[in-house]
């Protein structure tokens, strides 16, 4: 019997002498049973295909790939899709599948079915572990294997035909969308241009650009302007110099006419005097040597020899200068040129100063104008560099496209095709009798345990003193020859110890 006795390794092994049959009957009957089950049930069969996945052809380097997400990612999408009801249910009809079962179960139960006899499993690796996929497989289980096999096949080609229609439609949606950036950056970009062409426009020569010009030209200015007044000061003294060599020569020539016509002393006089005070004044600026001094000199002596034979007075009126010499003709063409001379410098001048003015007031205007341009110059460079990415990554995007189009960049490679399974992977004739085996060996204990846990036999000594707590006098052995064959020598052996062990404690109960 069983209890809360602790049981020693001699009991446990007594058990399973005792209940050895009841335990090895289980053990064996059972796996013929579970062979017996697997061979009623009907065997499946499972088609596998292997799919590598090959990278870009052309370096990463040269075009870069507009496809950034994982492949496990991608793979999960591609599975949803192609594993969808309106995916599946052509294939239902096209193969035939579940002919017997059709008109009597929901087409969704079929599909579901169909659904999970299909299993998409990546390979687990290295690159796996870093976040790439190197492939996967792709199985279909049916009880037909070339069935099996042609149903594999086919949603292996669905998953290739999805990888290349996924790829490109995300390549040339990205392409369409860059270009769409694109013309709304060009839009923007030609409305900055525009502005800051109005704004140079409206402020030519005052942007910051002009400075370093308008400074070297209002230095230009300066030095042209200190020039034209030098030159005008120069033919102020020029006109004044001819003016007096003008009226040096008519006062020549008059005393001329005088010496040889009748002349008035009086006037003759006059010009004397006049002479003699030009004279002076020649005196009083150069020297004697000096041709305007001699030829003064000259004529004061030619007018006092005058003075002695009066001569009648040369005409006058509008037909004096007719009768002039052509000495004095040439110095009053020479007066009127520098006349002009000095009009047009005195315009060239007034100019100058115009000139000057203007450029100080666009320097004056420089830093206000500056900080528009910034504005303007900042939201045209933003659009530019805006503008000039976009184009860079649309003509990456388009290289892109079509490297997918030529199918040039990551592609499914099938490694191993789909093949004809030979032997069922459904059912496991050896698991089900190794399972049978297990469960035969845990109904034998189970029994074991049961038949023990109902007797009330006390098989030890041990038992009486742990059950009745009291102490075993004396042992009676059984004597006679079954029990000899029951226990043989070793048996007797062990039971003769026990009670030598026993005697001291039953002669201290008798004293």
């Amino acid at each position: 019997m069983l209890g809360d006795k602790p049981l020693s390794f001699d009991e446990v092994v007594g058990i399973l002498r005792r209940r050895m049959w009841w335990i090895l009957i289980p053990m064996l009957i059972s796996p013929v049973i579970g062979y017996l089950i697997s061979l009623k049930l009907k065997p499946r069969y499972t088609s596998q295909a292997l799919v590598l996945v090959e990278q870009q052809k052309v370096p990463d380097k040269f075009v870069t790939p507009v496809i950034t997400e994982q492949l496990n990612v991608r793979l999960a999408t591609m599975q949803e899709q192609i594993l969808s009801r309106t995916r599946l249910q052509p294939i239902i009809d096209r193969f035939g599948l579940f002919r017997e079962r059709i008109g009597k179960v929901p087409n969704e139960e079929l599909v579901e079915e169909l659904r999970k006899a299909v299993n998409v499993s990546p390979i687990r690796g290295d690159a796996a572990n870093r976040g790439g996929l190197p492939g996967f497989y792709i199985s279909f289980t049916s009880d037909n294997p070339r069935l099996a096999q042609q149903v594999c096949a086919e949603i292996l080609a669905m998953f290739m035909q999805e990888n290349l229609k996924l790829r490109e439609q995300r390549a040339q949606g990205t392409t369409d969308f860059l270009s769409n950036q694109l013309e709304l950056a060009k839009s923007k970009l030609d409305e900055s241009d525009a502005k800051l062409a109005d704004f140079k426009k409206k402020f030519m020569g005052q942007l910051p650009s002009d400075e370093p010009r308008n400074i070297q030209m209002l230095n230009t200015l300066t030095q042209q302007l200190g020039a034209a007044n030098q030159g005008m000061e120069a033919a102020r003294q020029k006109k004044a110099l001819q003016e007096s060599v003008l009226a040096q020569n008519i006062s020549n020539w008059q005393m001329t006419q005088n010496s040889s016509g009748s002349g008035n002393p009086v006037d003759l006089q006059r010009q004397i005097e006049a002479v003699q005070a030009r004279l002076i004044e020649l005196q009083g600026r150069y020297t004697e040597d000096h041709p305007d001094v001699i030829r003064a000199k000259n004529q004061l002596e030619a007018l006092k020899k005058q003075l002695d034979q009066p001569r009648s007075a040369p005409p006058k009126g509008p037909t004096q200068h007719l009768n002039e010499p052509p000495e004095i003709a040439q110095v009053r063409v020479a007066l009127r040129m520098t006349e002009e001379d000095i009009r047009v410098r005195t315009a060239d001048q007034q100019r100058l100063q115009r000139e000057i003015s203007n450029v100080q007031g666009r320097l004056q205007l420089s830093p206000t104008v500056e900080e528009q341009y910034k504005a303007v110059t900042r939201d045209y460079d933003n659009s530019l560099q805006f503008y000039n990415e976009l184009l860079t990554k649309r003509t990456q995007s388009e290289m892109a496209t079509n490297l997918e189009k030529q199918q040039q960049g990551e592609q499914f490679r099938v490694m191993d095709p789909p093949n004809l399974p030979e032997v069922p992977t459904y059912p496991n004739r050896p698991a089900f009798a190794g399972g049978g085996l297990g469960l035969g060996l845990m109904l034998g204990l189970g029994l074991a345990v049961l038949l023990e846990l109902r007797t009330s036999a006390f098989r030890t000594e041990g038992d009486v003193e742990f059950y009745l707590r009291l102490p075993v006098l004396a042992l009676m052995p059984m004597v006679g020859p079954s029990q000899e064959a029951k226990t043989g020598s070793a048996g007797r052996l062990r039971f003769l110890q026990r009670l030598r062990r026993k005697q001291p404690e039953r002669q201290e109960v008798g004293a």
